[in-house]
């Protein structure tokens, strides 16, 4: 009994009516000493009140259950992206009733204004959408699903509690991943900013130099081989093997700034994904690994049905730490573990160039073995700084020092293509986009 009476009283909340109500009687009692003749009609309006009160508690009590409901989260969130989560309440009672629902979030969005207002007939089922969007991995526990009930009278809310302590971790943007593999395959990138490249050359690469036999292509005449041995000869050709892409994820303090919520390296893991997917979709070999002082997360580049998977659950335990990222490790251990020719698609960033200089060495050296792009993001915050309006000195300083900061990153953009290092400047929300026009416009012009 002690334990009913626990469980009616932790249940049981009166609505802001009753409050008004209440607020509204006490204040007419008071007025009552003035004009002693409507006190006797005040007293008949409060024990109305009191027998309202009571028959709404019977209302709202008069079933075990009321109400069903049950709060839909996806087994995992995609992080940076909008993740639907679905509830669905059944009223169980036998008249319309009132709803109030109150869902607790992760710690991780702060967000403690979460409430929905609403109705349900009798005997009807209503389904809730809302949207949430985690700007960081790692797992994010729900607390319970609070639903306030009241009947028509509106006087007592009754709660119940549903799904309590449910959780979904949350992994690299696996959304972006679909989105655009299902472009890839509909041929529809170019409407999300994809560049259409003309293939250059054969799709084919060089196997050996035969003699010519009729109907072989006379475009594939090799006219220096056929001069020297005085006939004709033809370049032979194969299909395309299968290349290895290597996304390389700089894990130093650099990758830390945010934007927008999301840490810098959080972008790249997110592009990584998704590169990796097109690039098993395109015939080649992915993998990844990232680095600060010294290599970790490795997965080596392969061609495989759970390859996915495995870069999936291994950038979901990828982080920053405050470490200077040692480029001179980066070398050693690429040219130890890598062996064949492989496109680098290395995720990194460099806000001066003296701080490209110091890396320069390690970077040409790592690119005479194969075919490095080097990534890095653009500060968005200063872009906004050069289109304000200025007025007082300090203004015109901060300005000053934000295109200089800004002119400094091109700088490094030609720095790096003087040495024949491919480059991407973006901005993180563009990252994933700009990183597959390379990566097509790479295959398109053979380059790998």
């Amino acid at each position: 009994m002690k334990k009913k009476l626990h469980k009616f009283y932790k249940s049981i909340y009166f609505s802001k009516r009753f409050f008004q109500v209440l607020i509204g009687l006490v204040i007419l009692l008071i007025v009552s000493f003035l004009f002693p003749a409507i006190f006797s009609y005040l007293k008949f309006a409060f024990y109305l009140f009191i027998a309202l009160t009571i028959l709404d508690v019977i209302l709202v009590y008069r079933l075990q259950k009321g109400i069903k409901a049950k709060r839909n989260i996806p087994d995992k969130l995609s992080n940076g992206d909008n993740n639907p989560i679905n509830i669905a309440i059944a009223n169980q009672y036998p008249y319309k009733i009132a709803i109030k629902i109150i869902d607790e979030l992760p710690i991780q969005f702060q967000k403690r204004d979460f409430v929905i207002d609403a109705t349900i007939e009798s005997g009807k089922s209503r389904e809730f959408n809302y949207t949430v969007r985690p700007v960081e991995r790692g797992e994010y526990h729900f607390g319970s699903l609070n639903v306030y009930v009241s009947s028509f009278l509106g006087f007592i809310e009754r709660r119940y509690l549903f799904d309590a302590d449910a959780m979904a971790p949350t992994y690299p943007s696996f959304l972006q991943m679909r989105k655009y593999e299902l472009m890839a395959f509909t041929n529809k990138l170019k409407d999300y900013g994809m560049k259409k490249i003309r293939r250059i050359g054969h799709t084919m690469e060089f196997e050996q130099i035969k003699d010519y036999v009729p109907g072989d292509d006379v475009r594939n005449i090799n006219w220096k081989a056929s001069a020297k041995r005085g006939q004709l000869m033809l370049n032979q050709y194969q299909d395309e093997k299968s290349q290895p892409v290597y996304s390389v994820i700089d894990k130093g303090r650099v990758m830390k700034m945010p934007f927008e919520g999301m840490k810098l390296i959080d972008y790249a893991i997110n592009a990584t994904l998704v590169i990796s997917n097109i690039a098993l979709k395109k015939g080649d070999k992915a993998g990844m690994f990232g680095f600060s002082d010294r290599i970790s997360n490795q997965v080596v580049a392969q061609k495989r049905a759970s390859q996915m998977n495995l870069i999936l659950e291994t950038l979901y335990n990828v982080d920053t730490d405050f470490k200077e990222s040692d480029f001179s490790r980066l070398y050693i251990d690429v040219k130890r573990k890598i062996t064949n020719r492989s496109l680098l698609l290395l995720y990194t960033n460099f806000e001066t160039l003296d701080a490209l200089h110091r890396q320069l060495p390690y970077l040409q050296a790592i690119a005479k073995n194969h075919l490095l792009v080097i990534i890095f993001f653009e500060n968005t915050e200063l872009k906004e700084m050069l289109i304000e309006e200025v007025d007082t000195t300090r203004e015109i300083f901060d300005k000053t020092i934000a295109e200089k900061f800004i002119y400094e990153k091109k700088l490094i953009v030609n720095e790096l293509n003087k040495y024949g290092i491919q480059t991407i400047l973006t901005e993180p929300q563009h990252l994933t986009v700009n990183t597959i026009n390379k990566y097509l416009e790479i295959k398109a012009r053979g380059l790998l």
